[in-house]
């Protein structure tokens, strides 16, 4: 079944999860792979402003990060004022999945407003799974 409300992308990536998560967790290493929201700054503490790859418009984006379960919820918007949570990063560590503590999956979960259009939902649940080969790489590179 295509879920209509949540789109999910996750990959195997042979790193530890804790590796992992600091990519997943800190605002600016997240710029990195994160094309609607590229070559981060911090304008405030906690918060991010970016440059979307497509639109090149801003991007404002909030980080809740939970370290102890390894995940994150982002809020996101336009403006500073017009964020809201969007999406949401799991990293599951290799030794809950029996895949060994030098490896973990990384996921990334984001729900349909009521407002996007088909083609909006389409184009950010292809960009998700191509962001998945974009953290998979900058992890594996060293």
């Amino acid at each position: 079944m295509k879920d209509p409300h949540c789109h999910s992308s996750s990959i195997l990536v042979e790193r530890p999860a804790h590796i992992a998560f600091e990519i997943m967790s800190d605002g600016i290493q997240q710029g990195q792979w994160a094309w609607g929201s590229a070559n981060r700054t911090e304008v405030e503490p906690g918060l991010f402003k970016g440059t979307s790859v497509f639109s090149g418009q801003e991007t404002y984006v909030r980080l809740n990060v939970d370290a102890e379960r390894f995940q994150v919820d982002y809020e996101v918007g336009a403006s500073k004022d017009g964020m809201q949570f969007r999406n949401m990063s799991r990293v599951i560590p290799g030794e809950v999945l029996k895949l060994g503590a030098d490896k973990c999956v990384v996921s990334l979960l984001t729900w349909r407003l009521a407002t996007q259009s088909d083609a909006a939902w389409e184009q950010i649940s292809c960009v998700h799974e191509a962001e998945m080969f974009l953290i998979k790489g900058l992890l594996e590179r060293e």
